[in-house]
């Protein structure tokens, strides 16, 4: 397939169809497409379409489409017929991400899923360029921009939370700490600076506190699998401004929905989290930050309400406490008795209640409450009452009488 109009005007039309709700239109364009997508240069259409077509549809589709060919076909199956020509590949790498930092929201996101399924094959070793190309873009100081690569980045990296350990994984984690490591401190820094001068506009804010919650998110995947030498080196900076950040209440960040987490809440979430992996794999680095990350997510926990769209936040400061306080040489913070009280009266027994919105979820799908229930999903109601009674049996460990705390 050339790359002229009259294959571009082509696929509009198919590309079109396929949107079509009657199924004798959809499916015979949808067998079009399965049939020309062997042919060279066609992801190469697909991409000039979704970036130089009129119609922002057309465009969405042609991203869909394109996501989804890369997805099809983009390994390279050992003794199969190689199912994209190496110049189209090579092509696409070359362009791909200038593309999708370029693109409208719903494309970058279609194009940055199709880069991480590019990198899970051919990076490093296959494009070793991806992340220069990725960190220069964080001095252009759009947030559209930096969003996007923040967006891909974690993408190509969290699976290094659930990665074997090998030569070859520590080898690319390497070479992703020095490449990645400073500009991400750096950005992180210069967000927060950024959020303090744009404390009063609530469009900025929104913007940037979504960057600082996809840096929490590398920051963990970069950390899970041991404790970097620059971040060991850097933890003063990370961990007293992830600190700041778990202490912040700012009013405009605040959301009417009793369900949906907002950005304040996803983001004090996130930090949880790190400050947990840090506790239960570095604590000896971590002791000199302990007390106060205590400190604050305690006082997070005693003031933080019901309702649902708190849940994971909850979930993952009592996450927090409990790794906390099933280590002996950690336990002397939880051994006075009005703590003790307190934590029982304020944290556990409130959030072992079962709320009129549990009552309603059970209510409207009982097979899925439950089955959220047995799985422990971290994003839904029972995950909050797992982790209370996680906590609730370590306190037990460390010889705490709840009956006659209450």
């Amino acid at each position: 397939m050339e790359l002229n109009d009259a294959n571009l005007q082509t696929l509009t039309e198919f590309l079109r169809k396929t949107l079509d709700p009657d199924p004798t239109v959809r499916r015979p364009a949808e067998k079009f497409l399965e049939s020309v997508e062997g042919n060279q240069n066609y992801p190469l259409l697909l991409l000039t379409l979704l970036e130089k077509s009129q119609d922002s549809v057309i465009r969405v589709c042609a991203a869909v489409t394109f996501k989804n060919y890369i997805k099809r076909n983009w390994r390279i199956v050992e003794d199969e017929p190689n199912k994209i020509s190496d110049p189209d590949r090579t092509a696409i790498k070359a362009n791909i991400v200038n593309l999708m930092l370029s693109s409208p929201e719903q494309i970058q996101k279609q194009l940055s899923d199709a880069i991480s399924i590019i990198g899970r094959e051919d990076f490093p070793q296959k494009w070793p360029d991806l992340l220069t190309e990725m960190v220069t873009r964080f001095r252009s100081g759009d947030f559209h921009i930096i969003n996007g690569v923040l967006h891909t980045a974690h993408s190509l990296f969290k699976r290094y939370r659930h990665e074997f350990k090998s030569n070859e994984l520590w080898t690319e984690i390497k070479l992703v700490l020095d490449t990645f490591a400073l500009p991400l401190t750096e950005l992180f820094k210069a967000t927060i600076e950024l959020c303090q001068t744009h404390a009063s506009d609530v469009n900025a804010l929104k913007v940037l506190f979504s960057s600082l919650t996809l840096i929490s998110k590398l920051f963990y995947s970069l950390n899970f699998q041991d404790l970097p030498e620059f971040f060991e080196d850097n933890m003063e900076t990370w961990m007293t401004n992830f600190h700041c950040l778990l202490t912040l209440d700012n009013k405009l960040l605040q959301t009417d929905d009793e369900e949906e987490a907002g950005l304040l809440e996803l983001l004090k979430s996130q930090i949880c989290d790190n400050a947990a992996l840090y506790a239960q794999k570095y604590d000896e680095e971590f002791q000199p930050y302990l007390p106060r990350f205590v400190t604050a997510i305690w006082n997070l926990l005693v003031s933080t309400g019901q309702e649902v769209k708190y849940d994971l936040l909850v979930s993952n400061a009592i996450q927090f406490l409990a790794s906390v306080c099933e280590r002996p040489h950690y336990k002397h913070l939880f051994e006075d008795q009005n703590t003790l009280t307190s934590i029982c009266e304020k944290v556990i027994v409130p959030n072992m209640e079962f709320r009129s919105a549990d009552e309603e979820a059970f209510e409207d799908n009982s097979e899925e409450y439950i089955r959220r229930d047995l799985e422990g999903s971290v994003c839904k109601e029972p995950q909050r009452e797992l982790e209370t009674q996680r906590c609730c049996y370590i306190f037990g460990m460390i010889k705490i009488d709840f009956r006659r705390l209450l």
